[in-house]
């Protein structure tokens, strides 16, 4: 980077040498700066930004008012862009159509004909489809722009002027609120009662220090919806400028009839659009995320309707709502950033309070100047109804100076003492005026006009009478915007309500009693009801395959499938497939790879405790709820060591306190269980040692009530064995041969 060392100055145009860096500086403070002040941040004082304010003037230029007809809106966006404001027609029509949309404006500024978007997402027809026209709101905002209550600045191109601000007495930021983004910062306002607001107006006239929200209870949004927010939060988010507020759908319950009932939404958040409401909610549904919900309709008309219908009439309708409230954006959180430009044009994050008392204070300036407006005229009015009744006093002889006199305007004003102004008027009157009546007209109008300006005068030199003054206009204000009128109707309900509960997902499932049934292949199925031992022998399975695991589950439970790498997956009992068929792969279900065999299968709530074991004798104790496996990949619990597998897996009863283990040697071991380590996954500690062959079964027992195992044959008796000294020992011995009758297999 070079460095200009030549102290003469460049000449206009011409290229020159400067640091990279300062020049990159310089120049992004100021496209910083005018994105802050000129695009992006309302003003305090009317909460407008340039775009909006420079729409209105040109609407109410082109005599757009409420009684008048509608005009194209492609004639006021070329108006715009050409006179006032040169950026893109798209994004001022755009501007355009948020000013006369319902839903996103509490009191709308702009009264649209056509298709100016839906509450669903769709975009606006194009500007030369649609008209527009000003609404009452827009034309209180604009009071009192004719009577120099504010400031005008040259266009961009100087050929026309445009107002600084509106001085009108309607609170538009916070009423209508406000969002923007700027470089480095943004605001976001949401709407309030225009009632309440004026009402804590008033408050802060009588006293600069009140509590604003003894008026203002919280947002007023245009879609309606609940803030359940709890008072000190809200309170909190006010004082500072900064916050949220959780927005919730108001919703009722309706009946259908022998014992059926559906949700019905009526009013949704703010902001949000419902076409992709029920989409997302479709999903839930589609995606099995909110199993208790069967179906969503949209029955909206004019107004909005959105149908929830329950997977049965058995579930609760607040545990429906609040999975809602929690999965979609039924509810949602309206960020407060009340970042606005005071009236210095310096960006600030201000209170509730503090924003107000900025409005307030510049409806004084307003009153102030409008007063000295008023003044301004009454002296010229007065200057020329004095010369008025001059000429009637004297009006035979200012006839005759016309008649005779070549220039009689210098004889005039130097006979009766007359101003210029009072001159001219004079000689420009029309003879119909030189009636009697019209100098009694006259006097009167003069009495009238020396009695307003007394008046003013007055009310110039206290400022006792201007708080009286300010209350009376604003008093008339709120006439129009009060409570009971349809626009002013509070819409958002203020009602405390704790968070949505975060619903678990077996709360969602009808819990119904099912069979789970196992093949040797893989193949896994639920059979509704619990089954009888004697029907299993009726199943059916494939040819070659048979059962290898049945138990009895509800739908509601978690199943714990272990694989001999060690690894634990987890199923959804309501996902299992039906009993009518030979069921489903499990490993469709999981991605366990196809030369692992399945060691176990069993409810994830069988036991607060396990015991897994290896093929080498190797083992420990591990909780239930640490193998719950969050994904299909499952969670890897036992690593074997090399040539080795998980062999065993058992639920551990509370009462258990011994181990039992045999080899493939037969050889049988009983030890404490205390001195099973117990972790949360590794390869664990030696429960048995062999010479030859390894772990063939391992169990848990409660030594009070002996060791029991199933005899064979067909009998089904079990045999117990309470002496069992020969057989304990410390843990990792390699043990001795079983009782007499033991079971052939090896297997307890």
């Amino acid at each position: 980077m070079a460095l200009d060392t030549d102290s003469s100055p460049a000449e206009p145009g011409s290229p020159s040498d400067v640091p990279f860096d300062s020049a990159l500086s310089e120049r992004y403070l100021v496209y910083a700066l005018s994105t802050i002040t000129a695009r992006s941040l309302p003003d305090v004082r009317d909460g407008l930004k340039p775009v909006h304010r420079r729409l209105l003037w040109a609407m109410r230029l082109l005599r757009l008012d409420p009684a008048q007809g509608y005009k194209k809106c492609a004639r006021v966006v070329g108006d715009v862009i050409g006179k006032y404001h040169p950026h893109g027609d798209a994004s001022v029509y755009d501007a355009m159509v948020r000013l006369a949309q319902t839903f996103s404006l509490r009191y709308p500024l702009v009264d649209g004909q056509g298709n100016f978007g839906n509450i669903d997402g769709d975009n606006a027809a194009a500007y030369r489809y649609t008209e527009a026209r000003l609404t009452q709101v827009a034309i209180d905002l604009m009071e009192g722009l004719d009577e120099n209550s504010v400031d005008f600045r040259p266009t961009y191109n100087g050929e026309d002027e445009e107002p600084e601000l509106f001085p009108g007495l309607f609170p538009n930021l916070l009423a209508n609120g406000a969002a923007g983004i700027a470089v480095g910062m943004a605001t976001n306002i949401p709407p309030h009662n225009a009632a309440e607001l004026i009402d804590a107006a008033v408050a802060l006239i009588d006293n600069p220090h009140a509590d604003v929200l003894q008026h203002v209870k919280g947002p007023d949004f245009p879609t309606g919806g609940i803030v359940v927010d709890p008072p000190a939060v809200i309170a909190e988010a006010y004082a500072t400028g900064r916050g949220s507020f959780r927005v919730r759908s108001r919703w009722h319950q309706e009946d259908q009839g022998r014992g059926t009932w559906v949700a019905v939404i009526t009013e949704i958040p703010y902001g949000v659009q419902k076409g992709k409401l029920i989409e997302a909610i479709a999903a839930l549904i589609n995606d099995k995320k909110l199993p208790i919900l069967a179906d969503v309709r949209d029955e909206s008309a004019e107004d909005i309707r959105i149908v929830l219908e329950p997977r049965a009439r058995t579930v609760d309708p607040q545990t429906l709502m609040d999975s809602l409230f929690r999965l979609s954006d039924l509810e949602v959180r309206f960020s407060l950033n009340l970042n606005v430009l005071d009236r210095n044009r310096t960006p600030r994050v201000m209170g509730l309070g503090e924003a107000l008392a900025a409005w307030v204070d510049h409806q004084f300036v307003v009153l102030r100047r409008r007063t000295e407006h008023r003044l301004a005229k009454i002296a010229d009015r007065l200057e020329l109804v004095a010369g008025y009744i001059i000429a009637f006093l004297n009006l035979d002889r200012v006839i005759e100076i016309i008649r005779t006199e070549d220039e009689p305007k210098p004889v005039m004003m130097a006979e009766f003492q007359l101003t210029d102004r009072q001159a001219e008027a004079i000689l420009n009157m029309r003879l119909r005026s030189l009636r009697k009546l019209e100098e009694m007209e006259l006097k009167r109008e003069q009495a009238d006009l020396e009695k307003e300006k007394a008046e003013l005068e007055l009310l110039l030199g206290s400022e006792a009478r201007q708080r009286t003054r300010m209350k009376r206009d604003l008093g008339k204000i709120r006439e129009r915007y009060g409570p009971e009128t349809d626009l002013g109707r509070r819409r958002t309900l203020i009602e405390e309500a704790a968070p949505a509960r975060e619903i678990p997902l077996e709360a969602m499932i009808e819990r119904e009693p099912i069979t789970v049934i196992l093949s040797k292949r893989g193949w896994i199925r639920a059979m509704k009801g619990h089954i009888e031992p004697g029907q299993l022998a009726d199943l059916k399975f494939k040819e070659g395959d048979e059962a290898f695991l049945t138990f009895p589950a509800q739908t509601t439970d978690k199943l714990l499938l272990a694989a001999d790498n060690g690894r634990f997956y987890t199923l959804a009992a309501d996902k299992l497939p039906g009993g009518r068929g030979f069921g489903e792969p499990v490993r469709l279900m999981i991605d366990l790879e196809g030369d692992r065999a399945i060691v176990s299968l069993m409810p994830a709530g069988a036991a607060e405790k396990l015991l897994v074991a290896a093929s080498d004798g190797r083992g420990f104790v591990v909780k239930a709820e640490d193998v719950i496996a969050e994904t299909r990949k499952g969670k890897q619990v036992m690593t074997p060591r090399a040539g080795a597998h998980l062999r065993v897996v058992r639920p551990i009863a509370p009462e258990d306190d011994m181990v039992a283990a045999i080899g493939d040697n037969r050889k049988l071991l009983v030890f404490p269980l205390a001195e099973v380590a117990e972790l949360a996954r590794g390869q664990g500690v030696q429960l048995q040692r062999f010479r030859d062959g390894g772990l063939s079964d391992v169990r848990t027992f409660r030594l009070a009530d002996g060791l029991s195992w199933t005899m064979g044959g067909e009998s089904g008796r079990t045999r117990t064995e309470t002496d069992l000294s020969p057989w304990r020992t410390a843990r990792g011995a390699a043990g001795r041969m079983p009782p007499q009758g033991f079971p052939r297999d090896n297997r307890f």
